[in-house]
C-alpha cells in the first residue's frame, strides 16, 4: 500500500505535464478493463477536416494553453508541422473503443495535456497542425483486446490518413514537413510515413520525423533512415525513455532492437554530458536545464532522475514514457529549428 500511495503522488505531481490522467486508485492497481464487442453502431461521429472544429491546432487558431508555453510569436512559418498526440483514452471503466472528438472532456485533454506540453516543443520551427482523431482506447495494447479491437485501430488511423491528406492539399503550401508524434500517435505516424514518404517524391520534403514513445526498427522502412546528427534531414529519430539500469517487463517484445537516438547530442553517443542538456519543461511551466543525463542501450534511452523540485518522488518511477518529450522539450525545440534551417540551406 505504501508503494501505491507513493506512485499516486508521483502521478499527481506529473499529471499536468504528462499524458497520464489522474483516475481512481483502481486505474493504477488493476489491469482489468470494461469492454464490449466492437460495433459499427457505436462508432463516434467522424471528424470533418474541412471544418476547423476538427483540428485541435491550426496556425489561425492556437489555443490559449499553447500560447501559455510558446507565447504569441513564432520564429517562422517556413515549415508545416503535423503532430499526432498519444493515447488519452485511459479510463479502465470506459468501455468505448474510440474517443469521441466532439466531447469537451476529450478535447480539453488533447489541448491541456498533449498540445500544451508536447506539441508545443515543435511550434517554434513553423506552423503547427494537430488534428483531432478517434484514437483507440488504451486497452488496445493489451491481450485479448489487441485482437478484438483491430477495427478500432483502423478507425483511428483512417482519421489520421484523412486529416493528413487534407493537410497536404490545403495547408502545406509546398513547405517542408516535420512529422512529430508520441506513443499511439507514433505507431500511426509510422504508417503515414510508410504510405506517403518512404521512397516517394514527398520524401525529399521531409525535414524529420520525430517518432517518440514507440518501438521503431530500421526494417520498418525501405528508404527512410535514422538521422544520426543534429542537422541531418529526410529521415527520423526515435527513443523510449526509462530510468537508468531498469528494464520494462515487456522489454523483449516492445523495445529491444528499436532505434534510439540520443535527444541531447542527436547522434548515437552512448552517454550525454549533463551540461549539454538544453532543458526539460516542468509542471510549473519553467525550464530546468542541465537536469538529466542519458545513456543509450538496446532499444531504450536510459535517463538519470531529473533535477527538478520534488525530485525525491521521481526516484520511485522507472518508466518515463509519460515524459518522453517533456524531459527534452528544449532540446527538441532547438533541434527542430536547426533541422529546418539545414533543410532550407540544402534545398533553396
Amino acid at each position: 500500500m505504501k508503494k501505491i500511495i507513493i506512485y499516486i503522488l508521483v502521478v499527481f505531481t506529473f499529471n499536468r505535464c504528462s499524458v497520464i490522467k489522474n483516475y481512481t486508485l483502481n486505474a493504477f492497481t488493476s489491469s482489468k478493463y470494461k469492454s464490449v464487442d466492437f460495433s459499427e453502431e457505436n462508432i463516434p461521429s467522424s471528424p470533418d477536416y474541412s471544418n476547423e472544429n476538427s483540428w485541435a491546432v491550426l496556425p489561425s487558431n492556437y489555443p490559449n494553453a499553447l500560447k501559455e508555453i510558446i507565447g504569441n510569436q513564432k520564429e517562422n512559418n517556413n515549415a508545416a508541422i503535423f503532430f499526432i498526440y498519444p493515447t488519452l483514452l485511459l479510463n479502465p471503466d470506459d468501455d468505448s473503443w474510440n474517443s469521441d472528438i466532439y466531447k469537451n472532456e476529450i478535447r480539453e485533454d488533447v489541448i491541456n495535456k498533449s498540445v500544451k506540453y508536447q506539441a508545443s516543443a515543435w511550434a517554434k520551427a513553423g506552423d503547427l497542425y494537430v488534428p483531432y482523431y478517434r484514437q483507440a482506447h488504451i486497452r488496445i495494447f493489451t491481450p485479448p483486446f489487441d485482437k478484438k479491437g483491430i477495427r478500432a485501430w483502423e478507425l483511428a488511423y483512417s482519421d489520421l490518413k484523412n486529416s493528413f491528406e487534407y493537410f497536404l492539399k490545403y495547408y502545406r503550401n509546398n513547405r517542408p514537413i516535420i512529422i512529430a508524434s508520441h506513443s499511439q500517435g507514433t505507431i500511426h505516424a509510422k504508417r503515414l510515413l510508410q504510405e506517403f514518404f518512404d521512397g516517394t517524391e514527398l520524401q525529399k520534403d521531409l525535414v524529420a520525423a520525430y517518432l517518440i514513445g514507440a518501438q521503431i526498427k530500421t526494417t520498418d522502412f525501405k528508404y527512410l533512415k535514422p538521422l544520426e546528427s543534429n542537422i541531418k534531414t529526410g529521415g527520423y529519430v526515435s527513443w523510449n525513455t526509462y530510468k537508468k539500469n531498469k528494464y520494462p517487463k515487456k522489454y523483449d517484445e516492445w523495445f529491444k532492437g528499436g532505434v534510439v537516438i540520443n535527444p541531447i547530442t542527436w547522434d548515437l553517443s552512448k552517454e550525454s554530458n549533463i551540461l549539454d542538456h538544453e532543458g526539460l519543461l516542468y509542471i510549473d511551466n519553467n525550464k530546468y536545464s542541465k537536469s538529466v543525463k542519458v545513456y543509450l542501450t538496446d532499444g531504450l534511452l536510459w535517463t538519470s532522475v531529473p533535477k527538478v523540485p520534488n525530485r525525491l518522488f521521481l526516484r520511485f518511477i522507472k518508466n518515463y514514457h509519460y515524459a518522453d518529450i517533456n524531459l527534452f522539450w528544449f532540446d527538441i525545440q532547438k533541434n527542430a529549428v536547426e533541422r529546418i534551417n539545414s533543410w532550407v540551406k540544402i534545398n533553396r
